[in-house]
């Protein structure tokens, strides 16, 4: 069977036609997640008898005329930050290592409404701070173009088992570039919608202001299929916007005559010659679409890599100053005294990006440099902004 090549749309008219069922599919999805996750080391916890009772209530609402959307029944895998209820929820680090989430991110609860069939847990550079999936508790996570390469970060594992054709989609979360990368490094597609689009309720916290929920699949096509079910306003998440749409595929043969597309052409002054060809080839289809093409020079631009390093940092050492071996996460067993416990389960648990993320972002905001590092990368921010 040749499934696993069919593009998630195409998946859903099958199943709405009944060509194949939600199990046949499932049970296809799982045995290629048996051959090719070994290589691939993207998987923390498979799910499969989740999937498998997913699958067959798929069929179950399908007989009755009851499917609930176009993703109902199609396999899926959720990057490892999205709290999901009864199943293992690790953010990557060894300090969630044995933690089981009391109940379902947002989007994981919309997703599910949806008809989602949930394969499992996929891997992620600890606690989202990195860019090559090399930074997980778990291990590194292979390119499946190219083993030995990396499939990007944080949400590598993610765009690693869409390209591989494991799942037809996954979700996945950005912060400084943890969708956009991997996709473009894999050779997909990933969305990191506009901020407060989708709820960030259940996600674990790495820079909340920075944070955002999104998806991988092979096409822009399928992902608005995806949005469909993932969009919603949560009033538990107060970063969500009231006025989130919740229709996504209505626009996507709409004419492009009127759309502005600008190109920040100090981003391509020292590009590899043939990236900035397919560049202003992709430029040239969207001016050919009726698409207009705007020279832009983004201001202080230079200056967002740090930015991004010392706002990002300072929120994650807040963040996760709740990881104390006191209520959940790892607890020393050497400790003999409460600091003690503080300090050893912290220092054990955490690895060496994590405890450098914290540092930075406890010295941007201790007292006396607060205004000198944390301030200004604030001005900076609305500055690039």
């Amino acid at each position: 069977m040749t499934m696993h090549h069919d593009s998630l749309k195409t998946l859903a008219a099958r199943l709405a036609a009944r060509e194949i069922s939600a199990r046949e599919l499932c049970e296809h999805t799982l045995a290629r997640i048996a051959q090719h996750n070994p290589a691939l080391n993207a998987y923390i916890t498979e799910t499969s008898d989740h999937a498998r009772a997913a699958a067959d209530a798929s069929d179950a609402r399908r007989s009755k005329g009851e499917a609930r959307s176009p993703l109902d029944g199609i396999p899926m895998a959720h990057k490892d930050i999205f709290c999901t209820q009864g199943v293992r929820t690790t953010a990557g680090s060894k300090m969630l290592e044995h933690f089981i989430p009391s109940y379902d991110a947002g989007i994981v609860e919309n997703l599910a409404a949806a008809g989602a069939v949930m394969t499992g847990k996929v891997s992620m550079d600890e606690f989202a701070m990195g860019s090559s999936n090399e930074r997980s508790a778990f291990g590194a996570v292979k390119n499946p173009w190219q083993h030995e390469h990396v499939p990007g970060g944080s949400s590598g594992a993610s765009a690693a088992v869409v390209a591989a054709r494991l799942v037809p989609y996954a979700t996945g979360s950005d912060t400084g570039g943890s969708i956009r990368q991997p996709a473009a490094w894999c050779g997909i597609t990933g969305i990191k919608p506009t901020y407060g689009t989708l709820s960030r309720w259940g996600m674990i916290a790495y820079a909340s202001s920075l944070d955002q929920a999104g998806a991988f699949a092979a096409s822009a096509e399928d992902l608005a299929l995806i949005l469909n079910g993932m969009a919603g306003h949560d009033p538990r998440d107060s970063t969500s916007s009231a006025q989130t749409r919740t229709t996504f595929d209505d626009e996507l043969n709409q004419p492009l005559a009127g759309i502005r597309i600008g190109l920040p052409r100090n981003y391509f002054r020292d590009l590899n010659p043939a990236m900035a060809d397919t560049i202003h080839a992709a430029a040239a289809t969207y001016e050919n679409l009726g698409a207009t093409l705007v020279d832009i020079d983004l201001a202080y631009s230079d200056a967002a890599i740090a930015t991004y390093y010392i706002i990002a940092s300072a929120e994650a050492s807040s963040n996760l100053s709740r990881y104390d071996g006191a209520r959940y996460g790892h607890r020393s067993a050497q400790a003999k005294t409460l600091q003690d416990m503080y300090r050893k389960s912290r220092s054990e648990a955490f690895g060496d990006e994590v405890k450098r993320r914290i540092l930075i972002g406890t010295y941007a905001l201790s007292a006396g440099y607060y205004d000198a590092y944390y301030e200004q990368a604030r001005r900076a921010r609305h500055a690039i902004l």
